[in-house]
């Protein structure tokens, strides 16, 4: 790199300085989490006044910023997807919650949102001064051009992978500043041992999948369990794309599943927008950067490209569903617990595939603090819920009791097929209500 980038390089506490009152700073998504510069703006709580922080999906243990602003007298905090320690902070009014299907936010970018500041993880950059967005692609490029400045914070724990065409590149020169430091490892995330209710729902949903198809997984329990099972099984030929690529697939990989030769595009790629796992995932991933292609939304998220694949899959988790085919995938009442996602992005894409097909998983019931059992399918979505995916665009529903099968049904036909997966001790009731809201 010659001099002139060079000159670009400048400590976090000055970088953080061009963040003025006022100021809408967005600061990545996922594992793209900017710890230096959360670090710096953070000493400046008492210097400055209303600024609005984008960001989202924090896998950091926490936010600095957050932390030295208690009262949120500096900063305010906009997410539209909750991490786990986002959910704490909502609950102290540090969080401001923004609806979003993933694949909407890159065009918010471009016609609606001011960027005073964005703040970009990159990867080291090599000789030529080219980075990566490391395990985060987002829309980063889209949030580059947006913005009034740029800050590109190299982390030199993320995974070098420059995806085909540069997809996942950046360079230097796409930054007013550069900040450097030493960083905290990258966050890992870790799934438990599988309940017995999760292994009967994953075995359901891997009965239906066929050799060659492409799976969108997404992140929770049965995806992983039915990846395991994958790993096991005689299904061959398999393909990825998805939004968050994870130790899921490291499995399928490692046990000769994962090619995607029958992919009609990126052959033989992994395609993804996140990553996000355990430490031993990021150095698979770093060891087989040549056979992935990280992506933006624009690219990862689109329905019309993923339809394109032939037997389309995709995989998500629910919190509750309703006779009709209704889900709730993020919500506890008013309380957000996560976010819609990309999993109606998914959901679209495999509608629309030729032979696709999406799964909404989740247990028929649960145990309320009383020890009592709670029906997870209800007659209607309570008020004050969210409804996540509409009716017309669930096709299949899987519990521990088998796999409801919604596409081109009617209502009363879709909640005749709810109630057969039903958890038996609620069936007759939600029965009950069918015969008497639909006739």
């Amino acid at each position: 790199m010659n001099s002139e980038y060079m000159s670009r390089f400048v400590t976090a506490e000055t970088a953080a300085k061009a963040v003025r009152s006022g100021d809408w700073v967005d600061f990545g998504f996922g594992t793209g989490f900017p710890e230096l510069m959360d670090k710096a703006l953070a000493a400046r709580a008492g210097e400055l006044t209303d600024v609005k922080i984008r960001g989202g999906l924090v896998y950091a243990p926490k936010i600095e910023l957050l932390e030295a602003d208690p009262e949120h007298k500096a900063f305010t905090w906009y997410s539209w997807h909750i991490g786990a320690y986002e959910r704490k902070k909502q609950a102290e009014g540090q969080i401001r919650f923004v609806p979003m299907l993933l694949r909407q936010v890159p065009f918010l970018y471009r016609q609606h949102y001011r960027v005073d500041v964005a703040v970009i993880p990159v990867s080291k950059p090599d000789a030529d001064g080219y980075c990566t967005f490391g395990a985060a692609n987002y829309c980063f490029r889209t949030i580059m051009k947006a913005a009034k400045t740029v800050i590109f914070e190299v982390n030199e724990h993320y995974p070098v992978i420059p995806g085909p065409e540069g997809s996942n590149r950046a360079h230097v020169s796409e930054a007013d500043l550069i900040v450097e430091g030493v960083h905290s490892p990258l966050p890992v995330q870790s799934y438990k041992a599988p309940t017995e209710t999760e292994i009967r729902i994953a075995e359901n949903v891997l009965a239906e999948i066929p050799d060659g198809a492409t799976l969108g997984l997404g992140v929770g329990g049965v995806p992983f369990t039915v990846a395991n099972m994958i790993a096991g099984s005689g299904l061959r030929d398999l393909g990825c794309h998805t939004g968050t690529i994870s130790d899921a697939y490291m499995a399928m990989f490692e046990a000769g599943k994962l090619t995607g030769a029958n992919k009609s595009f990126d052959r033989g790629l992994m395609t993804w927008n996140l990553a996000a796992g355990s430490s031993e995932f990021f150095d698979w991933l770093q060891d087989h950067a040549a056979l992935c292609r990280p992506d933006c939304l624009d690219y990862v998220h689109d329905p019309a490209r993923i339809g394109q694949l032939k037997n389309y899959v995709s995989i998500n988790g629910g919190v509750a569903m309703d006779l009709m085919g209704q889900e709730n995938a993020e919500t506890a009442g008013t309380r957000q617990l996560s976010g819609t996602g990309g999993q109606l992005d998914f959901l679209e894409g495999a509608f629309r595939s030729e032979g696709g097909r999406g799964y909404i998983c989740l247990a028929s019931a649960r145990k309320a603090k009383d020890g009592s059992l709670v029906s997870n399918i209800v007659p209607f979505i309570p008020a004050g819920c969210t409804t996540s995916a509409p009716r017309a665009m669930i096709e299949n529903v899987a519990t521990e009791y088998g796999v409801a099968h919604l596409t081109g049904k009617t209502v009363r036909e879709r909640a005749e097929e709810m109630i057969k997966v039903a958890h038996p001790q609620f069936r007759d009731e939600l029965r009950a209500y069918a015969e008497k809201a639909w006739k």
